[in-house]
Formats: structure tokens, C-alpha cells, sequence
């Protein structure tokens, strides 16, 4: 945001980094956020958080004034954990895959469609239990220039999307991170030919709440959801695991691995 205020690029959040008090924590972003959008609260649906940005978005495209940089935050992945009469980790999941799905419909059938990347990230790999790595973390890329088809086995980073919208936007980049990141460019076509996208319908329950009270049950209720990074993620990984997998099926150990990216010849001689 700071780059877009130095460099004349438009921008705008919708609950990133906005307080319960629907004001702004940073100064970057005062009068560049929407108003209304739900901030942190964990009981609101994100498909509620997307008929907010839906809302504002309209209001944007009718007078031209969509801006170039927008960051949008659905949060309901993280989950409430098992606590009790709170949705299941399986509706939240569901509640914010499908907000996603609508999210991308809605701008793929958008006149600014051809011009627009869509970069989804989750913002916390919860530091976990992977059968490879507990570095991986999911990402998504959508927009009219991105590939049909297309198999990628470039080793990116989350800095990597930073640098693609850096490049984008005409931004340099902010640390030596994200200057010497990959950027997604093997992932998008010269021309806009991705036809609009379709969300699929929600198989889940959204409804669904938890009811069986558990040794885990009662862990979970000991954790702080009032903000995000609250909560320590080894225990939260765990109420997670048994939750989704079952009350008496422990949680594997966390598996890290050393990864090296060369550069060119030229860089390693």
C-alpha cells in the first residue's frame, strides 16, 4: 500500500488490516478501504463478506473508479476449532471456499475481466502437519490472461506473487525478497482468451455446527478467536487434525525440509 501512496497506483482493502472499530490500523490506508466490509469476526459468513465487496464493487464500476490494487480478506478457513455450538471446521471451510468461488464468477463476468489477475493466497499455512512440507502452502491464480491447461513446475513463493503484482502495477519491489522472486509470468498468455469461470455448488452443510463435547472440545474453547495470530498453532493444529479426522486419530509431526533454488551458471560461478 505504501508503494501504491508513493508511486500514483490506485488501492483499496476490504478488511485487511481494518479494526472492530471499522477504522483503519495503518495510516496508508485511511479513506482507501470499504466502509461496510465485515472485519475479523469469525460468526459472519465470508459469502456475507462477498455480496459486501459485491456491493462496493458495483458502486466502483459504475462511475470508473475501480482501483488498480485491491486485497480482499475472507477469513473463515481458520476455523472456530471445535468449539461447541460454533460451525464445523467442514461448513467454514465450505462457507469460504464457496464466498471464493462467487468472488471469481462475479469478476470473470465483469467488463474489466480481460484486465484483471486474481492472486489467493492462504495467508496462514498454519505451520502443520504436511505429507511433504509444512512450508507448502495452497495459492490460486484467475484472471482473463492466465493459461488454459497449463502445467507449471516452477518453485514459487508467496514473494513471488508480490513480485507479479509489483511487475504489474509498475512497482518496484520492497525488499531484496521479492526483487529476486520469480514471478508467475510462465502462467499467463499474451492475450486474454480465459473464458468466465463458474462457481460449483456447495456440497456442505453450512449449518453444521459442533455438538459433541470432547477433551479437544474443551481445548478449543480455551483459545483466543477475538483476532487473528491469536492462538498457538502446534495446539491449534492438533484440535484441527482430530476434528477433521477423528477424535482419537493423533496428530502426525511437522515435517520441514531444506529447499535450494539455484540461480543461472553466470550467478553460481
Amino acid at each position: 500500500w505504501d508503494q501504491c501512496k508513493n508511486h500514483g497506483v490506485s488501492y483499496r482493502t476490504y478488511g485487511e488490516f481494518i479494526g472492530d472499530n471499522m477504522k483503519p490500523s495503518i495510516p496508508v490506508l485511511e479513506d482507501h478501504f470499504c466502509k461496510y466490509y465485515t472485519p475479523w469476526i469469525q460468526t459472519i459468513r465470508d459469502t456475507v463478506r462477498f455480496r459486501e465487496w459485491k456491493r462496493d464493487f458495483d458502486s466502483l464500476l459504475a462511475i470508473n473508479a475501480v482501483p488498480q490494487f485491491n486485497s480482499l480478506r475472507f477469513i473463515n478457513d481458520h476455523t472456530l476449532g471445535l468449539n461447541l455450538n460454533m460451525p464445523t471446521p467442514f461448513a467454514q471451510v465450505a462457507d469460504n471456499d464457496l464466498a471464493t468461488g462467487m468472488f471469481v464468477e462475479y469478476l470473470s463476468h465483469s467488463p474489466i475481466w480481460k484486465e484483471t489477475l486474481i492472486l489467493i493466497v492462504e495467508d496462514d499455512a498454519q505451520n502443520g502437519p504436511d505429507h511433504v512440507d509444512a512450508h507448502r502452502s495452497p495459492a490460486f491464480i484467475a484472471g482473463g490472461y492466465v493459461k488454459k491447461g497449463f502445467v507449471d513446475h516452477t518453485a514459487y513463493t508467496t514473494s513471488s506473487m508480490l513480485r507479479t503484482m509489483e511487475l504489474i502495477l509498475g512497482l518496484p519491489p520492497m525488499t531484496q525478497y521479492d526483487a529476486a522472486a520469480t514471478p508467475l509470468w510462465r502462467c499467463l498468455n499474451n492475450t486474454p482468451d480465459h473464458p468466465p469461470f463458474e462457481a460449483r455448488p456447495c456440497l456442505v452443510d453450512l449449518d453444521e455446527k459442533n455438538l459433541a463435547e470432547s477433551e479437544w472440545q474443551k481445548k478449543s474453547e480455551t483459545f483466543d478467536f477475538t483476532a487473528e495470530d491469536r492462538i498457538n498453532d502446534f495446539e491449534f493444529n492438533e484440535v484441527i487434525w482430530r476434528a477433521v479426522k477423528g477424535l482419537d486419530s493423533p496428530c502426525p509431526p511437522t515435517v520441514r525440509a531444506a529447499f535450494f533454488m539455484p540461480g543461472n551458471k553466470e550467478d553460481e560461478d
